[in-house]
């Protein structure tokens, strides 16, 4: 399986010495990815009414957005948030505390730390916004990157979250229940790769929650350092038993990130808690064995590396080959099977090129069941082949529905299977192994042990292609390097290798092999060796011939000189022991392992015939189970105890006669042979009857249902857009209903008239102060101004109206009405963003005002021709007015005092005491009768009050 962990190459969250909040060090902070599509705003605005203004996160908002309507989530959102909310510009840098949204007709990723935009395409059909950015996010920030996917329709989003998890990153999914179209959340699920469902105003407590344990989880690592632990040993014999993989081959490292985040997402910071709860939860121990198996792969993954294969390596391998011998290549650790079918490709279109028989076998193994299960069906999204040229794409896919086949001739040439690397027999007589980026989390043991069996299985100059990270290490002696950078290596020789690096890893066996070691230097202990002879003694002495088989055939053991009764072909050993027996046994030992292994029990045949047996000795067959307690390993006893033909004729109750149990059996399958054979003549006639009519049916059917997929991929894609154009239409409305009555209530509530009119001079608001003035009722709404009488003394009203509609300049008159009453009479133009659309007509009342301003002005007459001089001086001392009396007996005219101060008429030594008599008006104290000089032009003092 591909085990490529990209988290080595991102930066790793800080655990302590951050000298901020513990969101992030430095410019180090995490990048949350949300993805939404129909009913995503209601979402949005739950998750985030209960996001913190300062949590130092960065929030990037991926919708699908219609290309015809202008997005109002900007306006929306800011009604739910203090975070700053950004309309992405291209190459905007991303900040903490802060919201950027995608725009409409874009499609955005993100490097650097910059967004970048790029036009979407309108011909490419269906888009995926959610899952581009999500990976771009995975690539540029590792583990500090957070998927969200809330509400929406189709599969957006769950392939971008898989980028995500695969770096390290937190994955969550809106709970289906609080969605209002699940279709998005639930794909996401169902990837079974999401760290947390929940509903969208719990999300951010969970968010922070993560990331607070990632700073703070200390320990965890350097507790796995130690393979020797009583905890990890514990948690790695419950994945040995539950999925047979031993991860103690791995590195501690690797190891130790993988169970530190199920530590933190489990809510555990203690190892044997959380060995206890994984052996308790099997759900939690495969979300563990899928974390440690990461399966990231794609077609023609590094595109460079596959041309090199193109060109130069494929034609040298089948320039070797000659042309009626079978290419073997093995792609070891397959995951999804991209890879495999990449190279199958490549060796097609070589052999195609050559005029070559397409005669080629591609072994593609892998530890995870899953992923071959997947692989083998060869059934693949359209975005998991967008790598894929579109000449290779229309050769090699057919559609299905809404993803694509691999073509039968191609899937022909790939045999899929279960294998591991470290512990089973490799492939042998190969042209080309396929092994990439996953010796790297080898352990140096387990990455010697599984090149040297690569080394067994390559012919002489046979090709090795490794990971980027990867190198034959201390084999480096047995391979050419082809290609350094991409770690392409030739074998240089058919040598067997030094037993040492061919010896089975076990760390049972080193552990075996030492307390042997310690058991040997004590005087009271037998040594093993000794011990194992006398055992082999007594077998040979009291055991008839007897094999020790594993649950798959292979020989274990043999004793009892069972080895007469086998033939060894000359080369390498079979691995089936069948292959070891001649025909007459073979059919026997088949049946009755068969048999053992279907009812558990034992399976004696009493006579069978074998040609290793002189004269008419038979063999007393008997296959008995045996199951190993501790490890819960199954093995197979078979004895073969020679018997003479007359001691074979009595058989006991126990004993089977395999010749009469094979003759009717033989009866039985003859006679059921042959029923089914008439019955399926029968059948082949009706069916090809029926054939030409379905099949000119079905390509009927065939050209609708691909012209019905494609319109409801469209109209699909265009639903979804209509939808958050309409949720977000459907808020602004209610926002504007209330806008809308507030200034109903407010229109209602002053003392003002007031009419609104178009710019056709329709009525399109009035207040009801208005109506005493012109007799407008509710109905009459949109009728035209010049329809109604007013009760005002103003003829040329309309032409006003016009005027300012015209020139857009306001008008102000005063105005009385039939009841004598004054009016101030203003006439605005209606301004609306950057133009005039209509009149404001307003009535304000100054009757009030007029009567003031006329007594004002009596007043003012009493003032000027009064008999004693009258002069008015602010509390500054500043004159503001005198009357006539004044300018007389001082001398100065009105123009020449007004504003002066009044020390100009107050001599030098009553200065003091005017300003004494200022201080006492500012502090409101009474001055009464107070006899002063004053001085006029001329500088004679003249006596005043």
């Amino acid at each position: 399986m591909d085990f490529t962990d990209t988290s080595h190459s991102s930066p790793t969250s800080p655990t302590e010495g951050a000298d901020t909040a513990v969101r992030y060090e430095g410019d180090k902070f995490y990048v949350v990815a949300i993805g939404a599509s129909a009913g995503g705003l209601e979402a949005l605005e739950k998750f985030f009414d209960n996001v913190p203004p300062d949590g130092g996160l960065a929030f990037v908002v991926v919708q699908h957005l219609s290309p015809d309507f202008r997005s109002l989530m900007d306006e929306l959102l800011a009604r739910h948030t203090e975070l700053a909310i950004h309309r992405v510009e291209d190459g905007m840098q991303i900040e903490p505390n802060a919201i950027y949204l995608i725009p409409p007709k874009k499609e955005m990723i993100v490097s650097g730390g910059r967004l970048l935009l790029t036009d979407k395409d309108p011909t490419t059909g269906l888009s995926l916004p959610v899952d581009t950015f999500m990976r771009s996010l995975a690539q540029d920030v590792g583990d500090r990157a957070i998927g969200v996917v809330l509400s929406g329709t189709g599969s957006d989003g769950s392939r971008g979250i898989r980028a995500i998890h695969d770096v390290g990153g937190f994955v969550m999914a809106q709970d289906e229940t609080s969605a209002n179209f699940d279709g998005m959340p639930r794909s996401a699920v169902d990837t079974g790769i999401v760290d947390a469902v929940l509903p969208p105003q719990s999300m951010p407590t969970a968010i922070m929650n993560h990331i607070q344990g990632n700073l703070s989880a200390g320990g965890v690592a350097a507790t796995l350092e130690s393979v020797d632990d009583s905890s990890i040993g514990e948690l790695f014999r419950a994945l040995r038993e539950a999925y047979g993989i031993d991860f103690s081959y791995y590195k501690p490292t690797t190891v130790a990130r993988r169970v530190e985040r199920r530590l933190q997402l489990s809510g555990t910071y203690k190892l044997s808690d959380y060995v206890t709860h994984a052996r308790e939860d099997a759900e939690e121990l495969n979300s563990l064995y899928r974390d440690l198996l990461i399966g990231v792969t794609k077609f023609f993954r590094d595109e460079e590396a596959f041309k090199h294969l193109e060109n130069e390596i494929i034609p040298q391998l089948l320039a070797r080959v000659p042309a009626e011998d079978e290419i073997r290549v093995w792609v070891a650790g397959c995951a999804t099977g991209e890879e495999a079918y990449s190279l199958a490709i490549l060796i097609y279109e070589a052999l195609e090129a050559r005029k070559r028989p397409i005669n080629a076998k591609i072994f593609a193994t892998d530890v995870h069941q899953a992923s071959l299960e997947f692989a083998s069906t060869g059934l693949f999204s359209e975005q998991a082949i967008e790598e894929v040229s579109r000449d290779r794409f229309e050769r090699f896919f057919v559609r299905q529905g809404n993803k694509y086949q691999v073509a039968p001739h191609l899937r022909k040439m790939i045999v899929f299977a279960p294998h591991n690397v470290v512990r089973d027999a490799p492939f042998t007589k190969l042209d080309l192994i396929s092994c990439r980026n996953l010796l790297i989390y080898f352990q140096p043991d387990a990455q010697k042990k599984a090149l040297s069996l690569f080394h067994f299985g390559l012919k002489a100059s046979g090709v090795l292609f490794l990971g980027p990270s990867e190198s034959p290490g201390e084999l480096s002696d047995e391979f050419d390097a082809v290609d350094r950078h991409w770690k392409i290596f030739r074998k240089r020789r058919d040598v067997r290798l030094t037993a040492n690096v061919r010896l089975p890893l076990s760390p049972g066996l080193e552990r075996l092999r030492a307390n042997a070691a310690s058991a040997g230097k004590h005087p009271h202990n037998v040594p093993d060796i000794q011990l194992l002879r006398a055992y082999n003694v007594l077998l040979e002495e009291y055991a008839p011939p007897t094999l020790l088989l594993d649950e798959r055939r292979h020989l274990v053991h043999s004793f009892g000189g069972a080895g007469r009764l086998l033939a060894m072909p000359d080369g390498r050993p079979p691995d089936d022991v069948l292959d070891l027996v001649d025909n007459d046994l073979k059919l026997a030992l088949a049946g009755a392992l068969q048999r053992v292994a279907k009812e558990k029990q034992p399976v004696v045949y009493g006579s069978v015939k074998t040609k290793r047996l002189p004269g008419d000795q038979h063999v007393r067959l008997t296959v008995r189970p045996v199951t190993v307690h501790t490890t819960g390993e199954e093995f197979y006893l078979v004895s073969m105890e020679s018997r003479s033909a007359q001691a074979s004729e009595r058989v006991s109750e126990a004993e089977v006669d395999f010749q009469v149990e094979s003759r009717a059996r033989l009866n039985d399958v003859e006679e059921e042979l042959r029923y089914t054979k008439e019955n399926l003549q029968a059948t082949v006639e009706e069916m090809e009857t029926t054939n030409e009519e379905l099949q000119a049916t079905n390509e009927e059917l065939v050209a609708s249902n691909e012209e019905l997929q494609s319109t409801n991929e469209e109209l699909h894609s265009v639903n979804e857009e209509l939808y958050t154009v309409n949720a977000e239409h459907q808020r602004k409305i209610t926002e504007l209903t209330q806008l809308t009555e507030d200034m109903d209530n407010l229109l209602r509530s002053i003392d003002i008239g007031v009419i609104f009119l178009d710019d056709h001079l329709c009525i399109r608001k009035y207040t009801p102060k208005i109506t005493g003035t012109f007799n407008i009722l509710p109905q009459d709404v949109g009728r035209s101004l010049d329809t109604f009488s007013h009760g005002l003394e103003h003829h040329s009203l309309l032409e006003d109206v016009h005027r300012v509609l015209e020139r857009h300049q306001p008008i102000e008159r005063e105005v009385r009405d039939r009841r004598g009453t004054w009016l101030l009479l203003r006439i605005m133009p209606y301004e609306a963003k950057e133009s005039v659309e209509g009149v404001v007509i307003a009535l304000v009342d100054i009757n009030n005002l007029k009567s003031t301003e006329e007594q004002l002005k009596r007043m003012s007459k009493v003032f000027m021709d009064g008999a004693d001089p009258i002069i008015i001086e602010d509390l500054d001392g500043r004159i503001v007015d005198l009357n006539r009396e004044a300018e007389q007996i001082y001398g100065w005219s009105r123009d020449e005092l007004l504003g002066k101060q009044i020390t100009v008429l107050v001599p030098d030594e009553h200065i003091e005491e005017a300003e004494k008599i200022r201080r006492r008006c500012r502090n409101h104290e009474s001055v009464r009768n107070i006899e002063t000089f004053r001085k006029n032009k001329s500088g004679r003092h003249v006596p005043s009050c």
